[in-house]
């Protein structure tokens, strides 16, 4: 086993509880925030959630992982739509990488220029 994500899931809730005690007016808004992307009906609740997992993995957050999987499952998601959201995570994560890289080389070629005209 990686991880004990339910675990993981009792240890966040502890500490996010503290921060609830520590910034109750951010939390709240957090909340708010978190009502308002739940709301409306042109995406159910497990699709919904689906998105957040995939987002959880390609920002690399394991707290979320955890929460979403949970809110994947609890949503009525298959372990077969799961991987497919999974999978899009995956290629988003390395499509983006391209694209970011193809941008870095530029800014290189760029300075390189830059440099070539000064000497």
């Amino acid at each position: 086993m990686v991880e004990d994500w339910l675990a993981l899931i009792d240890n966040m809730n502890g500490a996010v509880r503290e921060l609830r005690r520590t910034t109750p007016e951010v939390m709240k808004t957090f909340s708010d925030i978190a009502v308002a992307a739940h709301h409306g009906d042109a995406l159910d609740g497990k699709t919904k959630e689906l998105i957040a997992l995939a987002i959880s993995v390609a920002i690399r957050c394991t707290p979320c992982i955890a929460y979403h999987a949970e809110g994947a499952i609890k949503q009525g998601a298959s372990r077969e739509a799961i991987a497919q959201a999974l999978a899009m995570a995956i290629y988003m994560g390395a499509g983006p990488s391209v694209m970011y890289a193809a941008e870095a080389l530029e800014a290189v070629d760029q300075n390189l220029a830059k440099t070539e005209k000064r000497i």
